[in-house]
């Protein structure tokens, strides 16, 4: 079903849920096949996921909101949903992310709040709830970056020698990742998917991906967002504090702040390999190309964290050469 045919859709179905006159405008739309509308009446605004049912399923999506909203996290409120022709209406969170208002002043109280949110889902979900990461989907989504940013955007052949000299890496990584303790996992907990809320903030969103994984996922996320930088000192300061509350509800035991960071760059290494594919492929097979002007930061991140330890030299040299 084309755009167009959609919109009238949903326009007859908001008809029939609200019962009197509104406006639709465009609020969002993301990395997949989902649209977000922006509805307002003469009394009220609201959000309308768009999920095209032949691409997405809204299922997963109103389960973990469930899961997260009885644990009293802050996620938007449901008041009507339609599973077979893929809409959700739900509350309006406003038009304020992180991303657009975090500075100096302010970055310490937000990146608390939603510190404090991310110990609580990790404290209170159960790890039954859905699907865990496994070596497998850690290796795959590293294979995003060969796949997708080094041979589609970068046009870059690889010899045998080099891919295998990669596959191992990413192996190698994927192990050392797998080894952490493990939790729920939102997995794009980042300054674009948090609004800025005046009560329980931050209001959290797009939460349909989760699984259950390594315990520095979503603070990798979090503090090396991929849209947003922060000098190393208010990074490892919140890291600190995330560390030491992580401690205190007993989430991480008998483990040194320095092995913890180890384990945080190492999960970046991770994240940032397949960010870049996932950037990449956004723009090579979905005409996305806004995606691109993030891309100089992710590679940032990536050499910087490669060059920090020896066990990441060898991929440190190998980016070096495919790097500009």
């Amino acid at each position: 079903m084309d755009s167009l045919k959609r919109i009238d859709l949903l326009k007859d179905w908001l008809s029939k849920k609200l019962e009197v006159d509104f406006s639709i405008s465009s609020a969002s739309s993301d990395a997949s096949f989902r649209k977000y509308f922006r509805i307002k009446t003469l009394e009220d605004s609201f959000i309308v996921m768009d999920a095209p049912p032949q691409n997405e399923s809204i299922e997963t999506f109103l389960k973990i909101r469930k899961i997260l909203n009885r644990i009293e996290v802050n996620v938007p409120d449901i008041f009507e949903e339609d599973k077979a022709l893929g809409f959700i209406l739900m509350q309006d969170f406003g038009r304020d992310t992180y991303l657009d208002v975090l500075n100096d002043d302010n970055q310490q109280r937000l990146y608390n709040d939603s510190i404090e949110s991310l110990i609580q889902m990790q404290k209170f979900v159960k790890k039954d709830f859905c699907q865990s990461y496994t070596n497998k989907i850690l290796f795959d989504e590293m294979v995003l970056f060969i796949d997708w940013y080094l041979k589609k955007y970068k046009k870059i052949e690889l010899s045998n020698k080099e891919y295998e000299e990669l596959v191992t890496c990413f192996e190698e990584i994927s192990k050392k990742v797998f080894s952490q303790e493990k939790f729920f996992v939102h997995r794009d907990y980042h300054s674009r998917n948090l609004m800025i809320q005046k009560s329980n903030n931050p209001g959290i969103l797009d939460f349909q991906d989760a699984l259950v994984g390594p315990i520095t996922y979503d603070l990798v996320s979090l503090l090396k967002d991929a849209y947003i930088k922060w000098d190393e000192e208010i990074v490892l300061d919140h890291l600190v504090r995330y560390w030491e509350k992580a401690k205190s509800n007993n989430l991480i035991t008998n483990l040194e702040f320095s092995n913890f960071y180890k384990d945080f760059e190492c999960m970046g290494i991770q994240r940032h390999l397949k960010i870049l594919g996932i950037f990449a492929r956004l723009s090579v097979r979905d005409k996305k190309n806004q995606y691109l002007e993030n891309i100089p930061l992710v590679e940032r991140y990536l050499m910087d964290a490669t060059e920090r330890y020896r066990d990441f030299h060898q991929l440190r040299n190998f980016l070096g050469k495919v790097i500009k």
